[in-house]
């Protein structure tokens, strides 16, 4: 019986992730969206699987020349690669507004200056966002409200909070937006994936897992597997916290943004390719359309491993 209620679970995602994954790494005019109806789907999706497709990560939202980071256009344009765990900020405003923001300060990212927290939303919204090359675009800085209502039917988020943002903030935030269907909330300790889960038990945490010691540690927290999806860094770990997190039926995040990214710049997506065989499940990346290509090929090659033993 779970075995049949996990098939029908399996197909019922499938048919909501539009379109067929041919198109991975290339930008099309439909986006490709996941929709959830509750928690438990959500959940159901991000368990690691044998036979589980890999995911990307989109750092900061995936920015790109026209499309900065941290912005609903940005969020809607990586869509149309693949389908993506959308990471994205959170901050607050000086009139306690959660508003999408790296930086603690808005010059890098706005034609602004100084402390996002010494602005009000008003304020902000007089801003203009930049994008990666420096080049000021027509967009402006969302609310944390306005991508919770953009990412239903659309995408997972995975919120990265930044101090002082408390837990009780993010969580009254998703509960006011019916959000729990589609967010994992990023946490950087065991104590604090800890209290998310002791607010709310449905919560999906994205928690750290740093070596052999630390992933038996997060296994062994009481936080149900179910609840939970790993980040491992952003090396390679050692071969058996991928294996002691995937028996616990737990997909492990893999940090590629820095050097793994620039080296799979300088020599191709078979970078990306060995990562996944080595047994990431999701690439968490500053270059989306690469990953996306490389996710395609591993799939390909899964696929048909006679083909993989006859390459060189």
């Amino acid at each position: 019986m779970q075995r049949f209620l996990n098939i029908c679970v399996a197909i019922a995602l499938t048919v909501a992730v539009l379109p067929a994954r041919q198109t991975f790494g290339q930008a099309i005019t439909q986006a490709h969206y996941l929709s959830f109806r509750n928690v438990e789907q959500l959940q159901a999706y991000l368990r690691w699987r044998p036979d589980a497709e890999p995911l990307i990560g989109a750092h900061r939202g995936g920015p790109m020349p026209g499309y900065p980071e941290n912005s609903l256009a940005s969020f809607e344009h990586v869509l149309t690669y693949a389908p993506c765990l959308i990471e994205c900020d959170v901050r607050r405003t000086r009139d306690s507004v959660l508003v999408m923001m790296h930086d603690p300060t808005l010059d890098r990212t706005t034609t602004g200056k100084g402390n996002v927290s010494d602005y009000t939303l008003a304020e902000l919204r007089q801003l203009f966002l930049k994008d990666p090359t420096g080049a000021v675009t027509p967009y402006r800085i969302p609310t944390l409200g306005e991508v919770l209502e953009w990412a239903r039917g659309r995408a997972i988020l995975e919120l990265d909070v930044k101090k002082p943002v408390t837990p009780g903030e993010i969580l009254d935030a998703i509960q006011r937006h019916d959000a729990l269907a589609y967010v994992v909330v990023i946490t950087y300790n065991l104590e604090s994936a800890l209290l998310y889960h002791r607010l709310n038990p449905d919560l999906v945490i994205s928690a750290s897992a740093q070596g052999i010691e630390g992933t038996r540690r997060l296994v062994e927290s009481g936080i149900p597997a179910r609840n939970l999806i790993a980040f491992v860094g952003v090396s390679e770990p050692k071969p058996g916290v991928y294996s002691l997190l995937h028996q616990f039926g737990i997909r492990a995040i893999l940090g590629v943004l820095g050097n793994l990214d620039r080296r799979a710049a300088r020599r191709g997506e078979q970078v990306y390719v060995n990562l996944l065989e080595h047994g990431a499940d999701v690439l968490a990346t500053d270059n989306v359309p690469m990953v996306a290509r490389a996710i395609e090929e591993f799939l390909q090659r899964r696929s048909h491993p006679a083909e993989k033993a006859t390459r060189p």
